[in-house]
């Protein structure tokens, strides 16, 4: 699933959109609330969502991708 930005919250500063590595947020522009253009190209790697001071960018990452942990004995 891509990052979720909360408009509300946001303070358009762009700041996710410049920690991506994978340009999910590809045009976005200062000053405006980034626009996830490349949904399919986010690596769930949480550099958004540490990097909004707001904390408006939410990233849910899909069950598939969740690792499994099992307490050794």
């Amino acid at each position: 699933m891509p990052p979720v930005i909360h408009a509300d919250l946001c303070k358009k500063c762009c700041r996710c959109a410049e920690a991506c590595q994978s340009d999910v947020f590809y045009g976005s522009i200062p000053g405006t609330v980034p626009a996830v253009t490349y949904p399919d190209e986010c690596w769930h790697c949480n550099a958004c969502v540490m990097e909004c001071p707001a904390g408006a960018v939410e990233l849910r990452i899909p069950m598939n991708l969740e690792p499994m942990y099992q307490e050794r004995r």
